[in-house]
Parts: C-alpha cells; sequence; structure tokens
C-alpha cells in the first residue's frame, strides 16, 4: 500500500513538475522570439536613421545652394526656361 502511494505520489510531483517546466520553456522560447523580432526591427530603424541622414545632407546642401542667387537664377533658367533681357531659349530635346 505504501508502494502505490508512493508511486501516486511520485506521479503527481512529476506531473506537476513537467508541466511547470513546459510552461516555463514556452516562455523563454517566446521571449527568445520577441527578442529577436526587436532586434531585427531595430536594425531596419538603425538603416532607416542612415538613409535619413543622408536624405537631410542632400537637402541641407540644396538649402545652401538656393541661397545663392546665382544659382537660382541659372536653375530657373535650366528647369523653367526663363531667359535674360535679350535672351532666345532653344530647347534640344535629350
Amino acid at each position: 500500500m505504501k508502494k502505490k502511494q508512493a508511486r501516486r505520489r511520485f506521479l503527481v510531483f512529476f506531473f506537476i513538475y513537467a508541466l511547470i517546466t513546459g510552461i516555463l520553456v514556452h516562455n523563454i522560447g517566446s521571449s527568445f522570439i520577441q527578442i529577436y523580432e526587436k532586434n531585427k526591427e531595430k536594425k531596419e530603424f538603425e538603416q532607416r536613421i542612415v538613409e535619413l541622414k543622408e536624405k537631410e545632407d542632400e537637402l541641407k546642401g540644396t538649402v545652401t545652394k538656393l541661397q545663392n542667387p546665382d544659382y537660382i537664377a541659372r536653375y530657373a533658367r535650366e528647369k523653367y526656361l526663363f531667359s535674360k533681357d535679350g535672351e532666345i531659349i532653344i530647347r534640344i530635346p535629350d
């Protein structure tokens, strides 16, 4: 009789131990998956930051150029076909 009780007690403790171990493994696994996804997202955002900083530098260069009146005049003549007095514009297709 004591052997049966000991065996039942062992099976109950084993079942509880297996249940707790399963829950812990599941939680740790899901945590690792979340960490992996966050690291992947972080790398994507870091790449986006690099791209945006390059774009910012490009735009700062454009702003600097647009503060120069000679550049503005040349840009307007090229893009919008403005001309100086007495100047004739002939557009040649590319």
